[in-house]
């Protein structure tokens, strides 16, 4: 299958079903199965928000998904611009190496130049090997140095609990 087959579009509330499934393989292969809390219906609800929490392209190929990322927009104070988040690109086994990632995320760097935003980014895991050479070919900087932080659960409850009421 050669990229040119390909062809890239925004995902809808009728995709929902796929972008789950995808969003499944994805904690899958990162080895979390059973992390995966939205539901096709959840996913379904927000994309028929007015103002979707995301946005999700879809690679197709034969009529069949084959691929995805789903994004929404951060904001950078220092540059003082809007970014893009990448906050999953999955492609299944059998179709990496197709061009389908890279088809995906040059797509998306497109629209991010495309809406003046000054950074696209994502995260990887450290032992993605694999994934860590595909974005590096590409010209991606891995930010050595930075470190995620997460409060979930508990602990962001308890956090919230010792915050003020905005007015």
């Amino acid at each position: 299958m050669a990229v040119t087959e390909t062809t890239i579009r925004f995902a809808t509330a009728d995709d929902a079903q796929v972008i789950h499934v995808f969003i499944q393989g994805l904690a899958e292969y990162e080895r979390e199965p059973d992390a995966v809390r939205a539901t096709p219906s959840s996913i379904k609800a927000q994309l028929q928000l007015q103002r979707p929490p995301f946005e999700c392209l879809l690679a197709e190929s034969d009529g069949e998904v084959r691929g995805f990322a789903l994004f929404f927009h951060n904001y950078s104070t220092w540059r003082g611009k809007q970014g893009i988040y990448l906050e999953d690109l999955y492609v299944p086994d059998q179709y990496r190496g197709s061009g389908i990632g890279k088809l995906l995320l040059s797509t998306l760097a497109r629209i991010a130049q495309n809406r003046g935003c000054s950074r696209l980014e994502w995260q990887v895991l450290d032992w993605n090997q694999p994934a860590i050479d595909f974005y590096e070919n590409l010209g991606a900087k891995v930010m050595n140095g930075w470190l995620p932080c997460r409060l979930q659960g508990p602990e962001l409850s308890a956090l919230a609990a010792e915050g003020a009421t905005v007015t």
